[in-house]
């Protein structure tokens, strides 16, 4: 026969794309191929510099299509189903009947953005606290933050009206791929997806329209809204030789897809250090968020699958910091009048830490705030004359970063709610036995890094 049939997932993270093709097997679903793309899409913005975050569509979508032409074409053909996850927050706007071109590609007909704007990313910064207070208060468990797609919205709203009178539609980046695949009319966002928006209600599934509408809110913009695991549309036609008429399902957020992937037990708890960090516990079966959000929460509860909830402890601050700190190392090289690559500090500075014993000195790494504490800033402790070697100052960020995350998620409240193994995941924790140490001393439980998390694999699963 032709072989087995093959389910393809994608994900449109914040510097990378990764498409993984997923077939069943006797011992279960097996990853057949996979492939990952840098995007480099980062773009100026020109209304909100130098707070604004934007990505360019054109660059993600072209990572994408490298993506797919780089998997083996007999596999792609066998394709029946797709599942997308991306990054949640973020918006991107288009025209609904000018939203991409179709061009005949190498491996087939690939699709092009078109009448799109930038993606405003979840690391957007744009909204200001004062600003966001300014907001009507949403009939939500979400606290609104900046970053936040309704959010940005209304910044444009307030700032640059003009700017929306272009477009019909908009959505999450992910939401935009199966918009374009399955040439939806009205985008279709799932309860994942809406949630990370802000001005949405999950108990009863439905934007806070009412609301929205008092204030001027364009809410003729707002996405439909579906559950995670249904299906958006087909293919409308044939793509990179996947077949025409295959079943997409409706985008689904990088971060629970994430968790799927490796989540198999209500007493595992997932701790990702990536870009940014979480620690994720499941909420029991028939929890339901409060009505309202407590701004001062450091806990999130997302929305997950089949109506059930991850409770979240989600840091802004995460690998990014340890990027930070390289980074600045670096210029102060550059400033001694040497020259050193970013890429060779890395595992300099790791040695030293995986070589020095833990110390007094103390760092609150938060140089990116929090959600509930966004204007708090860094700091450092306990500085002793005899801890200052790049190991202490290395050992004692990699602990803070940690202990960040415990401070919002106490590790006490794990405890309580019967957690017993800790699944390790993330870029920043596979490459940094220093992170990897201090996170086994600062958890009593045990702590598996064998099956990483990967949002692709995990939204293939889903389907």
């Amino acid at each position: 026969g032709p072989g087995p049939t093959c389910v393809l997932g994608i994900d449109l993270g914040t510097t990378s794309v990764k498409a993984a093709l997923v077939t069943g097997t006797e011992r279960g679903l097996a990853v057949a191929q996979s492939c990952s793309r840098d995007t480099q899409a980062h773009s100026d913005s020109l209304e909100a510099a130098p707070q604004g975050m934007e990505q360019n569509v054109q660059k993600i979508i072209r990572a994408l299509n490298e993506c797919l032409a780089a998997l083996p074409q007999q596999q792609l053909q066998r394709v029946t189903h797709i599942g997308i996850s991306g990054q949640m927050h973020g918006v991107v706007f288009w025209k609904s009947d000018k939203g991409c071109k179709w061009t005949e590609s190498g491996t087939g007909p690939a699709f092009e953005p078109d009448k799109v704007s930038h993606l405003v990313t979840w690391q957007d910064g744009r909204c200001s606290p004062t600003f966001l207070s300014s907001l009507p208060l949403p009939q939500s468990h979400v606290s609104l933050a900046t970053g936040f797609g309704c959010a940005t919205i209304y910044w444009y709203l307030k700032n640059s009206p003009d700017f929306l009178k272009a477009y019909d539609a908009c959505g999450t980046i992910q939401d935009y791929v199966v918009a374009m695949l399955c040439d939806l009319k009205k985008p279709l966002m799932s309860v994942q997806n809406a949630a990370s928006w802000g001005y949405f209600n999950c108990r009863n599934k439905s934007w806070n329209t009412d609301i929205l509408k008092k204030s001027g809110f364009p809410v003729h913009l707002l996405p439909e809204v579906g559950d995670p695991g249904s299906i958006a549309g087909r293919t409308t036609c044939a793509w990179h030789g996947i077949p025409k008429g295959a079943k997409v399902g409706t985008a689904l957020g990088d971060f629970q897809c994430s968790v799927y992937s490796c989540l198999t037990e209500r007493t595992d708890a997932v701790l990702n250090i990536s870009t940014s960090a979480q620690l994720t516990i499941s909420m029991p079966p028939d929890f339901q968020p409060p009505e309202a959000p407590d701004p001062s929460s450091a806990v999130t509860y997302f929305p997950y699958f089949n109506g059930d909830y991850l409770a979240v402890a989600a840091s802004l601050n995460g690998g990014n910091v340890l990027a930070t700190f390289v980074g600045m190392v670096a210029q102060w090289t550059q400033e001694l009048g040497l020259q050193v690559q970013e890429s060779a500090i890395y595992p300099r500075i790791i040695q030293a830490a995986v070589a020095q014993k833990p110390s007094k000195l103390s760092i609150h790494p938060t140089i990116f705030g929090e959600r509930h504490l966004p204007e708090q800033l860094a700091s450092v402790t306990n500085i002793g004359g005899s801890e200052l070697s790049l190991g202490h100052v290395t050992r004692a960020l990699c602990r803070g970063i940690v202990e960040n995350l415990c401070s919002m998620l106490p590790v006490q409240h794990l405890v309580e709610v019967g957690v017993r193994r800790i699944l390790g995941s993330g870029s920043a924790l596979a490459r940094n036995e220093a992170l990897r140490q201090e996170v086994e001393r600062i958890f009593p439980f045990p702590v598996v890094y064998g099956k990483d998390v990967d949002a692709a694999v995990g939204a293939a699963m889903v389907m």
